[in-house]
């Protein structure tokens, strides 16, 4: 807490990817006057294309610990090889490291004492400064482990950074879906702002990862974006949403200028400030209101 203040958290997800989620964040982050910024969605990391991002520090990640085999102590009777369920233990008792789950049950059944469990370097985190202010985020390296690990690592870093330069929000580009790294991602969340598109599966994915946000009793909100291209099941997310209590807090409409503007490496905001900008300057306010900020 700064000066004994809640700093507030936004999260801003969609329960499938390509909904226009990094855009909006992008964008609210150039209309915040003193937010802190945070990428969580890790396995695919793309805020930094638009924010431009100056790295200042950087944290090595440790996932899943992976096994590790003495070959001095090693006797060679079979046992880890007998008992490993993912194939990870070679011809020669060298562990294939692409396979290690890192469960641990090798160790527990070698007799000899030969394996170890060590910590391996699944990514890096991020503490960086962006022309809207400071930013936290991370990348796991390809076919790394333990995302919703890293996240709450970007989270505790964000946290931190807010703190120590007196800010008072922090906006949290989360990751699509609604696994371990969504549910870390919206832990201690003041408003999840829930990113769907009008289509069958956007809008079957929106109910899923809203539930999830009810599970954990995370206050939610929806924003359609690109809602001109269906107008029929744009109705439909809003009669969904309001026989839930959800609010609409914003439609956006379909817009090129959205993809131009992340060719330019520029929010929509900055790229339009018109048009399609006035809308996600409306739903900011809408999102201010329900923060209390």
């Amino acid at each position: 807490m700064s000066g004994g203040t809640h700093i507030k958290q936004l999260t801003v997800i969609s329960g499938k990817g390509g909904t226009g989620k990094t855009t909006l964040v992008a964008a609210f982050a150039s209309l915040a006057k003193n937010a802190v910024l945070a990428d969580c969605d890790v396995d695919a990391a793309d805020l930094h294309l638009i924010l431009k991002p100056e790295i200042l520090e950087r944290q090595d990640f440790t996932g899943l610990r992976q096994a590790e085999i003495d070959g001095q102590k090693c006797t060679g009777c079979g046992k880890c090889r007998e008992h490993c369920r993912f194939g990870a233990i070679g011809e020669d008792f060298v562990v294939i490291q692409d396979r290690c789950e890192g469960c641990g049950v090798c160790r527990l059944v070698c007799p000899a004492g030969a394996v170890r469990l060590e910590e391996r370097k699944a990514g890096e985190a991020y503490l960086s400064r962006t022309r809207f202010g400071p930013m936290s985020h991370a990348e796991l390296e390809p076919g790394g482990e333990a995302s919703g690990k890293l996240v709450s690592l970007v989270i505790a870093n964000a946290q931190k950074l807010a703190d120590n330069e007196g800010r008072d929000l922090i906006i949290i580009d989360g990751p699509p879906g609604t696994g371990c790294p969504v549910i870390a991602s919206i832990g201690g969340s003041d408003l999840a702002l829930v990113i769907t598109e009008p289509s069958l599966s956007g809008i079957h994915d929106m109910e899923r990862v809203l539930a999830v946000c009810e599970h954990f009793r995370v206050p939610a909100a929806v924003c359609i974006n690109k809602h001109d291209i269906n107008d029929t099941n744009t109705c439909a997310v809003e009669i969904w949403c309001k026989s839930k209590g959800l609010e609409v807090a914003g439609k956006i409409p379909y817009a090129e200028v959205t993809t131009r503007a992340m060719i330019a490496q520029k929010t929509v905001i900055e790229f339009d400030e018109g048009g399609i900008g006035r809308d996600v300057a409306a739903l900011w306010s809408k999102v201010l209101d329900r923060l209390g900020a």
